[in-house]
C-alpha cells in the first residue's frame, strides 16, 4: 500500500509540474519582444564584467525569489505600509544584492520592448541563467510567462529560504517542501561554487566544527574573527568566479564552508552525489539544469493572475 501510495504521489507532482510547465514556455515573448532575452543578457554580462560576484548574487536572487510563496518576483519589493518586503528577511538582509542590476535590465527591455511587457519574475529566471553562462557555467532553456505578485511575505521568508545552519534531515525537508528531491538539493547547493558568505553565517563551523579540515579553518579564520567582523566574505569554494566543480571536491576534503554546505557529504544519503558531480561536472551540470528548470516552475503566477510591475520594486498603482 505505501508504495502504491508513493506511485500515486509521484504521478501527481508530475502531473503538476507538467500543468506548470504547460503554461510557460521559452518562447512567450517571441512575437511580443523578441529583443527581450538578448537585452537581459547584454545586462547581466556587462554586470559581471563589472563585478564578478554579481552572477552569484543575481542566481541567489532567483533561488531566494522562488522558495518564498513561487517564482514572482516578490524579493524585489520594497517595504511600504501594506508590504512586509523580504529584503527585511533574515537570510536577506544585509546580503542580497543585485536589485539594481535588476532595476537596469527592467528599465532597458521595457524600452526595447516599448512598454512593460516582460515580468520581474522572467527577468530573474532569465538573469539567473545568464548569470552562470557568463561564469563559464552550462546554459539551459528558461520557461518564460510568469507573472509579478502584488504582495510579500518576510514572515514566510524566514520560514522557507534554507538556513546556512540546516542538517541533512532539515534540508532535505526544507526542498521537498518546495516539491524537491534530495537530487534537486545537491545539484542546486552546486550553486554555491559562485559565490561569497558572510563570516556571520559560517563562524560558528570554522572554530567550532569537527567534520572540518584544520587547515581550511585557519585560512578562513584570518579573515572571520571569532567577534567583529560579521560581514567579512570568505569564498564558498576556491574559484567563486567560475562555475565549476570545486566546490563539490572541496566537501569531499571537509572544507564546506557553510554547515549546510558540509551537511551533504557527512555520512548521509546525498554522499555518493557530492562525489559523482565532483569527478563528473558534465553529470552536475546537466541535473544543476534540470533542478533550476524545475525550481523555477514553483507556483508561478500566470494568466491574469498577478501582473507585469512597471517598477520591480513597487506593486503597480
Amino acid at each position: 500500500m505505501a508504495s502504491r501510495d508513493h506511485i500515486l504521489l509521484q504521478i501527481f507532482v508530475l502531473l503538476a509540474l507538467a500543468t506548470t510547465a504547460l503554461s510557460l514556455s521559452p518562447y512567450y515573448y517571441a512575437n511580443v519582444c523578441p529583443e527581450a532575452l538578448p537585452t537581459i543578457k547584454r545586462v547581466v554580462e556587462a554586470a559581471v564584467y563589472k563585478e564578478r560576484r554579481m552572477g552569484a548574487s543575481l542566481l541567489r536572487l532567483h533561488f531566494h525569489d522562488c522558495f518564498v510563496n513561487g517564482c514572482d518576483a516578490s524579493i524585489l519589493l520594497d517595504p511600504t505600509p501594506t508590504i512586509d518586503s523580504e529584503k527585511n528577511a533574515n537570510p536577506n538582509q544585509n546580503s542580497a544584492r543585485g536589485f539594481e542590476v535588476i532595476d537596469q535590465i527592467k528599465a532597458e527591455v521595457d524600452k526595447i520592448c516599448g512598454r512593460p511587457v516582460v515580468s520581474c519574475a522572467d527577468i530573474l529566471a532569465v538573469a539567473a541563467r545568464d548569470s552562470v553562462v557568463a561564469l563559464g557555467g552550462p546554459s539551459w532553456q528558461v520557461l518564460l510567462g510568469r507573472r509579478d505578485s502584488t504582495t510579500a511575505s518576510r514572515t514566510q521568508a524566514n520560514i522557507d529560504i534554507p538556513a546556512p545552519f540546516m542538517d541533512l534531515p532539515a534540508l532535505i525537508n526544507n526542498f521537498k517542501n518546495q516539491g524537491l528531491e534530495e537530487k534537486d538539493l545537491v545539484a542546486l547547493s552546486g550553486g554555491h561554487t559562485i559565490g561569497f558568505a558572510r563570516c556571520i553565517n559560517f563562524r560558528g563551523r570554522i572554530y567550532n566544527a569537527t567534520n572540518i579540515d584544520p587547515a581550511f579553518a585557519q585560512q578562513r579564520q584570518a579573515t572571520c574573527p571569532r567577534t567583529g567582523g560579521d560581514n567579512s566574505l570568505g569564498p564558498l569554494d576556491p574559484t567563486p568566479a567560475h562555475f565549476d566543480t570545486a566546490y563539490f571536491n572541496d566537501l569531499v576534503k571537509q572544507r564546506g564552508l557553510l554547515i549546510s554546505d558540509q551537511a551533504l557529504f557527512n555520512g548521509g544519503s546525498t554522499d555518493e552525489l557530492v562525489k559523482t558531480y565532483g569527478l563528473n561536472p558534465e553529470a552536475f551540470w546537466q541535473d544543476f539544469s534540470e533542478s533550476i528548470i524545475k525550481m523555477g516552475n514553483i507556483k508561478p503566477l500566470t494568466g491574469n493572475q498577478g501582473q507585469i510591475r512597471v517598477n520591480c520594486r513597487v506593486v503597480n498603482q
